[in-house]
């Protein structure tokens, strides 16, 4: 059975993105995401609000949908603060709570904080960056002391609601980023791979991304061995925005669980620009989410 999930961008004020939040989780959304940036893309001068008061307040008018961050990074975050930041979320929520982690990427947060690091610096900052995540958030205490992190008898008392941590989903595209997820995520994320697509994507560029999102699935698997690790899919990583149409979407849900994906998220349509959209679609996608799940063929996912 597959699970699916929204992402909706922390662009409105929470008088009315309270609403969206409530609503995603009476649509039977089984979890609900938001981005953790400072600024994103070509969205960099709109409105854009903080990450974890947003995903407190959701939590707060919430009572059973999983929420996470889609995703977070070092790019902006030291693990000691964040690890509170997890625990204060994971208890607000029940336990409901789910990290999204990558390494970060190179746009606006890479250097609102100083010099962006290479590539090579960025993947070993990954590294530690979930490993000192990990023994903060299962350790009362912790010390710690990497190449870019201290944490000198940091506490977190009384740890977490989730045991023995809230869990990991952690996104990667690349063999290393993807051994980091398969040792240290409950999840893998993807979006799929990248395509260099001139003026309006076509038919045949939507069936190149799946042939290879196709690839990377099975890449994961190798480098996974067997490890007990869900896959997630970002569904708007493909050239066609899954709502342009609920047909779009459906198709997209099904044959990610036909790759063995077992949770799928779309992003719930702005009215311009990027994910823009059809919410009419987005309200049929909710009338659908239980018969697509149960005609689904993908894994069981989280716990629900």
């Amino acid at each position: 059975m597959v699970g699916i999930g929204v992402v909706i961008l922390p662009q409105e004020r929470w008088a009315v993105q309270r609403a969206q939040w409530v609503e995603a989780e009476e649509m039977g959304f089984d979890h609900a995401w938001t981005y953790d940036h400072l600024a994103w893309r070509s969205l960099a001068d709109e409105p854009w609000f903080a990450t974890v008061p947003l995903l407190a307040a959701a939590a707060a008018v919430t009572s059973r949908i999983r929420l996470g961050t889609w995703v977070a990074s070092p790019n902006f975050r030291h693990p000691v603060p964040f690890a509170k930041d997890v625990m204060g979320l994971d208890d607000i929520s029940g336990g409901r709570f789910v990290l999204g982690v990558g390494a970060g990427g190179e746009g606006w947060d890479a250097a609102v904080m100083g010099p962006p690091p290479t590539r090579g610096e960025r993947h070993r900052r990954f590294a530690e960056f979930l490993s000192t995540l990990d023994e903060l958030l299962t350790h009362s205490v912790t010390d710690a002391a990497g190449d870019f992190y201290v944490a000198h008898e940091a506490r977190m008392v009384p740890g977490t609601i989730a045991r023995p941590r809230p869990p990991f989903v952690v996104a990667a595209n690349g063999p290393k980023a993807m051994a980091l997820a398969a040792r240290y995520g409950q999840g893998w994320a993807t979006y799929g791979p990248s395509l260099d697509i001139e003026g309006t994507a076509s038919a045949a560029d939507q069936e190149r991304w799946w042939a290879g999102l196709a690839e990377m699935a099975e890449r994961f698997d190798e480098v996974a061995e067997g490890r007990p690790v869900t896959k997630w899919l970002s569904l708007d990583g493909a050239p066609v925005f899954s709502l342009v149409s609920v047909e779009t979407a459906v198709e997209g849900i099904e044959r990610a669980a036909a790759l063995g994906f077992d949770e799928v998220v779309v992003h719930r349509p702005r009215s311009a620009g990027v994910y823009a959209g059809s919410l009419a679609a987005y309200e049929a996608l909710g009338d659908r989410l239980a018969p697509l799940r149960a005609a689904s063929v993908g894994g069981a996912g989280l716990p629900r």
